[in-house]
C-alpha cells in the first residue's frame, strides 16, 4: 500500500521541504529555490493524478485498448515553460535589487527601507517647521 503511493510521499516530501525553505530562509535565492521545488512537487502531483494504470500512451494502435489522457501532461509542459520564465524573471529581480541595496538578504533589506523612509519623513517634518 505504501509502495502504491510512492509517487504522492514524494510530493508531500518535495512540497513540505519547498515551503520549509521559502518560510524559513530570508535568502532570495533560497526562496527561489524553496519555491522552484514546491512547484516541481506539483507537478509529479499533477501527472501521478493523470496516470491510469494498465494504460498506454495515446498512440493509435490496434493492440492498444486503454489510453491515457494526454491533457494533463501536455498542461504540466505548459507549467515548466511558465515555470522556468517566472524562475528566470524572479532571478533577474534578484539581480536588481542586489544592485540596489547591495544585498539579497530579505531582513537586511527591509532594515534599510525602514530606514530610509524614517529618515524621508524627518526630512518633511523639517520642512514643514
Amino acid at each position: 500500500m505504501i509502495i502504491g503511493l510512492f509517487n504522492y510521499w514524494i510530493v508531500v516530501i518535495l512540497m513540505m521541504s519547498g515551503l520549509y525553505i521559502v518560510i524559513a530562509h530570508g535568502n532570495l535565492i533560497k526562496k527561489l529555490v524553496g519555491l522552484t521545488i514546491f512547484q516541481t512537487s506539483v507537478f509529479i502531483f499533477y501527472i501521478s493524478i493523470a496516470n491510469i494504470e494498465g494504460a498506454d500512451a495515446p498512440i493509435l494502435a490496434d493492440s492498444i485498448n486503454q489510453y491515457s489522457n494526454p491533457l494533463p501532461h501536455v498542461l504540466i509542459l505548459t507549467a515548466i515553460v511558465v515555470g522556468i520564465a517566472t524562475t528566470a524573471l524572479g532571478l533577474a529581480l534578484v539581480v536588481r535589487i542586489k544592485t540596489a541595496y547591495g544585498t539579497i538578504e530579505e531582513e537586511t533589506i527591509q532594515q534599510l527601507d525602514n530606514q530610509s523612509s524614517q529618515s524621508k519623513q524627518n526630512n518633511d517634518a523639517k520642512e514643514q517647521a
